[in-house]
Order: structure tokens, then C-alpha cells, then sequence
């Protein structure tokens, strides 16, 4: 893993540096990552919104077996549109964090380290965050197109029926997220809102 995620000048360039991070994840890589630190995630990550999520919790409930093991997993919250031929997959920009707040606690008790969305989290998400060493990431909206380069693999693993809000497997390399909450209780959000508000 690179140790770097800031923002750096070379003669009048800027420049922008990340921390290679491999999904599954593990505690150490949860806690050598702060909010503001940019990352480049490779490896496998999964799908899941809010239709999904509404599945795992009812699941977890009943204690019944869920479709993919949590331990250390990436959720992306994203619902990709159909691949044209040649591609991988389609658009695959993130979409409004919020709508998963009221299952992401649950669902980082029971493993999940991070999730990719944009947008705020709830004050139980960000305590979660840090009971259970997990971290929030957000990917750039509008960016779906540029986003799907980076997955090179994807399949329907649980939900077909739920079409574009499937869980899918993806794998991923060099996919770019930031930071937004870590788990040490730092909000990405709410230091910038203090920065502009000097």
C-alpha cells in the first residue's frame, strides 16, 4: 500500500496521490486510512442498494445464510445500467448514500469494512464506522462512464430479479474513492464545511 492521499504541487502541477488498497479488506487497512485520503481499489467488491439491503437484513434477522460472506467486503452502492456489446458493464456511478443508512450499521456488525456511495451518512452510520473499524468512501457522481473503465469483471451473484439492483461481483483495479469517514470519527464533509466557513 502507497502511504500518500493528498493533493501535492510539482512545478506548478498539481497532483494526486492514493493508497493502492486490495479488496477484501482487513483492520489494518481500515485503520491506516483518514478522511481526505484518496484510494485506488483493486480486486472484488459487490453491488447492493437499497431493495438488496432490505433482503440482507431480513436474512440476518432470521439468521439464515446470506448470499456473500460480509468479512471484509466492499459494498458499492450502485445500480449499473446494461453493457453494449464489448463491454463489461454500463454506467456505474454511485448513487445517494442515504437511502442505505438505516441497513449499514447492521451490516457492518455483521462484517462489511466499507461502502462507496456519495452523499452524507447519519450520525449511526458514522458511530457504526467506528465500533466496527469500517470506513465510507465516495466515488464522483456524474461519473458513471468513466467509473465502469475500471471494473473488468461482472456477474450477477444474488437478486436476479431485482435487475439493475442485482448484487453483482465486481472486479475491480485502480477504482478511485475518497474518504469521507473513517474510523476514527473524522468527517471529510464536515472539515471542509469548517475550512469554507472561516
Amino acid at each position: 500500500m502507497q502511504l500518500t492521499g493528498r493533493l501535492t504541487g510539482e512545478r506548478g502541477r498539481l497532483k494526486l496521490e492514493a493508497k493502492r488498497i486490495e479488496a477484501p479488506l482487513h483492520d489494518d487497512d481500515i485503520l491506516s486510512l483518514k478522511a481526505g485520503d484518496n484510494v485506488l481499489i483493486s480486486g472484488v467488491i459487490y453491488t447492493a442498494r437499497d431493495a438488496a439491503h432490505k433482503k440482507f437484513i431480513e436474512l440476518i434477522d432470521k439468521k439464515a445464510e446470506l448470499p456473500l460472506d460480509l468479512k471484509g467486503q466492499i459494498i458499492y452502492y450502485v445500480g449499473p445500467t446494461p453493457a453494449r456489446p464489448g463491454q463489461v458493464i454500463g454506467s456505474a456511478g454511485p448513487t445517494t448514500s442515504g437511502r442505505m443508512d438505516a441497513y449499514t450499521p447492521r451490516m457492518l456488525e455483521n462484517g462489511m469494512k466499507a461502502c462507496i456511495g456519495k452523499g452524507l451518512r447519519s450520525s449511526e452510520v458514522k458511530e457504526a464506522l467506528q465500533e466496527h473499524k469500517g470506513i465510507y468512501l465516495a466515488a464522483v457522481g456524474g461519473a458513471g462512464a468513466l467509473l465502469s473503465k475500471k471494473i473488468k469483471k461482472c456477474e450477477v451473484v444474488a437478486y436476479p430479479e431485482l435487475g439493475p439492483e442485482a448484487v453483482h461481483r465486481l472486479e475491480v483495479e485502480d477504482f478511485p474513492a475518497t474518504v469521507i469517514n473513517d474510523a476514527y470519527g473524522n468527517d471529510l464533509y464536515a472539515e471542509g464545511a469548517k475550512a469554507y466557513a472561516r
